[in-house]
């Protein structure tokens, strides 16, 4: 098993849209100023809200969420693995099966017409 990164917890960039800062969220144009000490409040009670409102979340939620999704993906891997991958595998054998009967039927019915048609108006020629 790999060591977990805890400095990096999202290597991929899944949730790379999700990152909201203050100034992100609330901003004054020029022309319209809250008094200093509100603003810089403000910025700390978002900033802190927004930390321990998800520290909460994640304590309250976030093994039983991490455990349903470990299931849903054990469980869309057990559904591919035993039952849609040898259904693709049954097609694919059956499709092979219906290609080479119908190229057969086509050789064997349309081939000899198609022939025939072709010596026929290879007679006709242009004057």
């Amino acid at each position: 098993m790999t060591e977990i990164d805890l400095v990096n917890r999202d290597p991929n960039n899944l949730n790379s849209h999700l990152k909201v800062a203050f100034e992100d969220v609330l901003a004054e144009p020029e022309g319209v100023r809250s008094l200093d000490c509100v603003w810089k409040l403000s910025y700390k009670c978002f900033t802190l809200w927004k930390t321990i409102c998800y520290v909460i979340m994640t304590t309250c939620c976030g093994i039983c969420l991490a455990a349903e999704w470990g299931c849903q993906f054990s469980y869309i891997a057990f559904v591919h693995i035993w039952y849609i991958t040898p259904c693709f595998k049954v097609l694919e054998l059956n499709c092979g099966f219906m290609q080479k009967l119908y190229g057969l039927c086509i050789h064997c019915c349309l081939d000899p017409m198609c022939e025939a048609f072709g010596l026929i108006f290879h007679k006709f020629q242009r004057n």
